[in-house]
């Protein structure tokens, strides 16, 4: 393996540091502050360096997309869930789940890696105000209660169908509602609810 010069031995140990201590790698500009340099094409050329050297892997598409070798592997904060299909955020919908199922990494600053995560994207604009719009993906946390004003995923038992909504105990009833103000509340009997998980985060997409 190529020997490193030593301003390259001290970003790699300054990245090694902060993936210890955060569980996720640095961003550019974090790399940038953390070492006093002058610009962020420094932090590039001596990004390339270390790649060059095989100590280093990167992907241009994440904004911390550094992964560091350790001994034969390459480690990075980052982990998978399973992204199992669509559901609706507009009227209630059929839960459409994809039986080849993609997985979604995820970067640990993000959502802490934890059992039960999974994800789904969402169709129609019901909860544009709750900064949820048609296409962007949900995080979830599989449960089956939930407390007044979480978001979460409902089925309708009776219609067989899932809606994504914020949930409300109310006097014998449930109201789903929308954060849509163009968009009623759904209110249903408690028997017919069932819930199938929690938002606990937002994936933004770029239209």
């Amino acid at each position: 393996m190529k020997t490193l010069t030593a301003k390259q031995q001290t970003m790699l140990s300054f990245i090694e540091q902060f993936m210890t201590e955060r569980h996720y790698p640095p961003t550019y500009e974090e790399i940038r502050v953390g070492l006093g340099l002058s610009t962020k094409s420094l932090v590039d050329y001596h990004l390339n360096a270390l790649e060059a050297a095989g100590r280093i892997q990167r992907d241009p598409w994440t904004p911390r997309g550094l992964r560091v070798r350790t001994g034969n592997a390459f480690t990075d904060g980052t982990y998978s869930v399973p992204l199992l299909g669509h559901i609706g955020a507009s009227l209630p919908a059929t839960f459409y789940t994809d039986a080849a199922a993609e997985a979604l990494i995820l970067t640990r600053d993000m959502v802490p890696e934890q059992a039960d995560l999974y994800a789904l994207k969402v169709r129609g604009t019901s909860m544009i105000d709750a900064m949820v719009n048609d296409g962007d993906i949900v995080v979830m946390k599989k449960q089956a209660v939930a407390k007044d004003g979480d978001m979460v995923a409902v089925r309708l038992i009776d219609r067989d169908e899932t809606t994504l909504k914020h949930f409300y105990h109310e006097a014998g009833r449930v109201r789903l509602q929308p954060a849509n103000p163009t968009l009623k509340p759904i209110y249903v009997n408690p028997a017919n609810v069932e819930i199938q998980g929690r938002v606990v985060a937002v994936i933004r997409q770029v239209h």
